[in-house]
Order: structure tokens, then C-alpha cells, then sequence
């Protein structure tokens, strides 16, 4: 675990020393506001949004019974804030709140085990913001993200039962990992995907390990 949030640390260090270092000055000064015709004020030193879309989830694991091979569909709804780190660079730091829902199934048949995990996530990421001529924004970005179980159920088929995802021998309520993406934005509207990579590990045995994945695909608008 130490090992993955270290390699994070230098990954998201080496991330914003790349995009300061192909920064040009003879690019727009990104904290002053550039109007076109017909649309808003074009590149704020801070911005927010609203999000909604889908997200793809599995959960891998060391334990047969929670490992799941088929993935679960879910929604991913949330509000997104931006804010330029340097004046003269287009780096920004961007967090929000969102409830997705992840989880998986395993077995099949009468030995079939389903789990929804529903949680509130904070991200917390660096995205570099690069203009086209045409004003479409680029926008790479990576970090991690930090997440609450607050609900969702898991339903054993075998016992013919139904409980809380997160009871007592379930799963743990904090997650937390790595976020990857890249986000497009025109105008005011906002389309993005990234990809959740779980280090926390959620399951109640100690031995056994269990992470989450999750490929999100969002639209949004900004404001």
C-alpha cells in the first residue's frame, strides 16, 4: 500500500512538472478572461460544474467468493469544482462531491453472490487545460479520489438472503485510490472519461485483498 501511494506521489509530481515544463508564455495568459461573440467568458481562473453519467465497476479479489467476473453498470452523479494553481499556467486543482455506484457479481446459478456499492467520492486532481484554436479544451488529468460507503446491498442467492453491503463481516466503508482521465469541454459543456483504480482494501479479511475498478464516462456543463 505504501509502495502504490508513493508511486502516486511521483507520478502526480512528474505530471505537473511536464505540463509547467511545455507551457508557453505566447499562449493566452489563462488567469484573465477571453470573450468570443456569441459565448461566455472563456477560461476562468476557477470554474464549476455538474456532472452525471455511467460508470463500469468490477471488484477484484483474493477471496473466490468476492471476486467478481462479471461487472456492474451503475450511475455517477456530482458536482465538480476548478481552481488555476499559477496565474500564468494553465494547471488547475479540481475536487467536487459525487455519489457512484460500484460493485460486482461473482459465481453463478444457485451459487451466485451480487453486491452493490454505493458511495459518496471526493476526487482530488491535477488537470492541465490546453486550448485549441478552435476553443475546444483539452483536459488530461490525474490524481486519486477518497470514498464513504453509504449504502447498497449485497444478495447471496444461495442462502436466499439480502443485506447491507457494509455490515458487520461485509465490506469496509472507506475506499480510496487512483484517478485517470481526460475531459473535453466546449462552451459550456463538458464530456469526460477516467478510470478508478482501488488501493483501500475493502474486504473484511485482512488476507485477503479486495479492490475496486471503475471506467466512468461523464457529461457535464460548466459554469
Amino acid at each position: 500500500m505504501k509502495k502504490r501511494f508513493f508511486t502516486l506521489t511521483l507520478l502526480t509530481l512528474a505530471f505537473a512538472l511536464t505540463a509547467s515544463a511545455q507551457y508557453r508564455p505566447t499562449r493566452p495568459n489563462y488567469s484573465s478572461h477571453i470573450t468570443y461573440p456569441g459565448h461566455r467568458s472563456y477560461m476562468s481562473d476557477t470554474y464549476f460544474g455538474m456532472r452525471v453519467g455511467l460508470g463500469v465497476s468490477t471488484v477484484n479479489s483474493d477471496s473466490p467468493a468476492l471476486d467478481g467476473k462479471t461487472a456492474r453498470a451503475g450511475l455517477e452523479v456530482g458536482v465538480a469544482a476548478g481552481f488555476q494553481i499559477v496565474p500564468a499556467s494553465p494547471l488547475y486543482f479540481e475536487t467536487g462531491l459525487y455519489y457512484t455506484e460500484k460493485g460486482g457479481r461473482s459465481g453463478s446459478g444457485a451459487d451466485k453472490l451480487t453486491y452493490n456499492l454505493d458511495y459518496l467520492e471526493v476526487p482530488l486532481l491535477l488537470k492541465y487545460r490546453y486550448i485549441t484554436p478552435e476553443r475546444l479544451s483539452i483536459e488530461p488529468f490525474m490524481g486519486g479520489y477518497l470514498a464513504c460507503g453509504v449504502g447498497g446491498k449485497i444478495k447471496d442467492y444461495y442462502e436466499r438472503m439480502a443485506y447491507s453491503s457494509f455490515s458487520d463481516g461485509a465490506f469496509r466503508r472507506f475506499d480510496g485510490g487512483i484517478k485517470l482521465g481526460c475531459g473535453l469541454s466546449y462552451d459550456i459543456f463538458y464530456l469526460g472519461a477516467s478510470y478508478d483504480i482501488g488501493l483501500a482494501n475493502i474486504g473484511q479479511n485482512s488476507f485477503d485483498d479486495t479492490h475496486t475498478g471503475c471506467l466512468n464516462l461523464t457529461v457535464g456543463l460548466n459554469f
